[in-house]
């Protein structure tokens, strides 16, 4: 195989080479830091590449192997994690200027549990700066400078996970994990054209990684593949003594009958055209193997408001130092230097109305929804924006529909992005399924066979070196 061939593989068939020792984890490790010493900050991708870490992990992995141990499906598979996750042996900046320089003595408990699956970190990857929480409107929001999509670098690869997602686009990690509060995973897999899971809130633990929104914060896998996002979600998920809101639930799928999912109503109204037709398209992929239901609506409620309202007042409260040292002002974002001062001037009675008006809506969400296996949407209304431009001024003809951003992140529900096609510009389109809480081993097995009918998460984007 190639060093292109090896390093587009999936994760899963990534360690499938190591455990038949094609490949040892330390040259498959060596690949990577070189890849992502070549394309990482090309693309905006990385914040520290962890060489010394990664090559001592990746000896452990092949020695014990060697030994006739094996940890499982990802044991010597190098990955990368967002740089809001703590690790030893590099610096966890947020993404952001203030905290450049920011150490943990301790491992996140993903990373602990990646560890201990086998996985090798090989890098901290880039973010926008707080996960996005004061408000940002270009590409332009870390102190790394703007992500960029590797079809396109003229082009944004979504935030808050913005390296997470251009990194395993670019085949310079085996897989990464991102976050999502309120679209931080499912954004970026759209625009860089890779497999992103959001788990259920709860379903993996938060220990070890910055704080935006304590009650809708949640880490996901973000991959090459359905089954990958299926595999390290395994490894990392369960309850952990030091997250409280974590549970230990089991992964089931039902099996024996065709799935039932629901398209929700006017999902592509307002959206790009090769939105649309992708869409389109993968709706007739999907009814191959499931019963698809038109139309179904999703129930009325003030979802933005209410998530801005109890948004508002946690962001303030996680970055009250921040904000009232001043040395917000630091930022790099124009608008994150005055944002922080919005959310920190929010009232506790919207918080207090929102979270009691979230109980209601996320009822009715769930109540409604109940029929379906999955409720399917385009991710995004369009294409990834263009670098150097105001988000609100990049696309004004499509500002697309209300989808199940806010609603689903209100009522902590899983959901799976996965490509779909390219639509202008050579830029990836996504298709996003939602499921019912705990209920990511079904969405994976949808995801799984959608792909096995498909070929859009292969494909992978030319390269460059240029900036």
């Amino acid at each position: 195989m190639t060093e292109e061939e090896i390093a587009f593989s999936d994760a899963t068939a990534l360690g499938a080479l190591i455990a038949s020792r094609k490949i040892s984890s330390l040259e498959l490790t060596k690949l990577y830091l070189g890849r992502l010493e070549k394309y990482g900050h090309v693309y905006g991708a990385v914040v520290t590449i962890m060489h010394e870490r990664a090559l001592r992990e990746a000896r452990a992995a092949d020695k014990e192997l060697a030994a006739g141990k094996s940890r499982g499906p990802l044991h010597g598979v190098p990955y990368g994690a967002k740089d809001l996750l703590a690790a030893i042996g590099a610096p966890t900046t947020w993404g952001a200027a203030p905290y450049r320089n920011q150490h943990f003595d301790y491992d996140a408990t993903v990373v602990r549990k990646l560890n201990a699956a086998g996985a090798v970190l090989c890098a901290k990857l880039a973010m926008v700066e707080l996960a996005g929480g004061f408000g940002y409107n270009d590409a332009d929001a870390s102190f790394t400078g703007p992500g960029r999509t590797p079809w396109n670098r003229n082009f944004w690869s979504g935030g808050s996970s913005s390296g997470p997602g251009a990194a395993v686009a670019a085949g310079l990690v085996g897989f990464a994990i991102g976050s999502e509060t309120n679209g931080s995973i499912l954004v970026p897999s759209a625009f860089c054209g890779v497999t992103g899971l959001r788990p259920t809130y709860g379903r993996v633990s938060r220990h070890g990684a910055m704080a935006l929104m304590w009650t809708s914060d949640k880490l996901g896998p973000m991959c090459r593949s359905a089954r990958d996002t299926e595999a390290v979600l395994r490894a990392i998920a369960g309850h952990d003594a030091s997250d409280k809101t974590s549970r230990d639930e089991p992964f089931t799928a039902i099996r024996g009958r065709r799935p039932r999912i629901g398209v929700l109503k006017n999902s592509t109204g307002k959206s790009q055209p090769a939105v649309v037709k992708n869409f389109e398209a993968s709706l007739a992929v999907l009814r191959r193997f499931c019963d698809v239901v038109p139309d179904v609506d999703l129930p009325k409620g003030p979802y933005g408001a209410v998530f801005g309202a109890i948004f508002n007042g946690e962001c303030a409260s996680a970055f009250r130092d921040l904000i009232e040292s001043g040395r917000s002002r630091e930022l790099q974002s124009v608008d994150d230097r005055i944002g922080g001062y919005q959310v920190y001037g929010s009232l506790a009675v919207d918080y207090v109305d929102g979270m009691r008006r979230r109980a209601i809506l996320n009822e009715q969400l769930v109540r409604a929804f109940e029929p379906y296996d999955a409720i399917v949407h385009p991710t995004l209304p369009t294409v990834a924006y263009p670098v150097g431009l105001p988000f609100d001024k990049a696309y004004p003809k499509y500002p697309g529909q209300t989808g199940l951003g806010s609603p689903g992140n209100l009522a902590g529900l899983p959901s799976i992005s996965v490509p779909n096609g390219l639509g202008e510009n050579h830029l990836p389109t996504g298709l996003a399924m939602m499921g019912r809480a705990w209920g990511e081993a079904q969405l994976t097995q949808i995801a799984k066979a959608y792909q096995a009918r498909t070929a859009f998460h292969k494909e992978h984007p030319p390269l460059t070196t240029s900036r």
